[in-house]
């Protein structure tokens, strides 16, 4: 009898790595994510599935997963830590330079200047018109950010990377 349950537990050890892998994998490296809304409309549309990365350095333009208000939000970053940000009739400016903007989709209204902390990101979605972004919200702490996305699971014709 002992001899049949050690032999089981052999023979299950394997599965049970395996699945304790694909939990550190989800929970520390990468997991799925499903696009809601549309603003990040016309980069994502709504109900699309995209792997999250939880490991990747944060650059300007990456499309980031960030818990705002206990709602979960896709964004585009613009400002990072230590830079000054201000929009001024469509223009986005960083450190008083105007940047190329051609994600937007949308005129984005004015934001007063501000010089972001040194954990804080300045984030902006694609369809300005409707997006809830640091225009609304401030200032997003490096904290509040899970992530970068940039690869589509679903729907099939839009698989692979933006």
């Amino acid at each position: 009898m002992k001899e049949k349950l050690l032999k089981n537990g052999k023979e299950l050890l394997p599965y049970l790595l395996i699945l304790i892998v694909v939990i550190l994998i989800r929970t520390f490296v990468v997991t799925p994510i499903k696009v809601n809304g549309n603003s990040m409309y016309k980069t994502l549309e709504g109900n699309e599935f995209m792997i999250l990365n939880k490991l990747s350095k944060i650059n300007r333009y990456d499309i980031v997963v960030l818990d705002a208000k206990n709602d979960e939000l896709i964004k585009r970053i613009y400002g990072l830590p230590g830079e000054k940000i201000a929009i001024e009739n469509n223009i986005i400016y960083i450190n008083d330079k105007k940047i190329e903007d051609v994600y937007a989709y949308g005129e984005t209204s004015d934001y007063e200047s501000v010089i972001l902390e040194s954990d804080e990101y300045f984030v902006l979605g694609d369809n300005r018109v409707v997006s809830l972004d640091s225009r609304t919200i401030g200032p997003i702490k490096k904290s509040q950010i899970r992530g970068t996305t940039d690869f589509i699971l679903y729907p099939f014709n839009r698989f692979g990377k933006l």
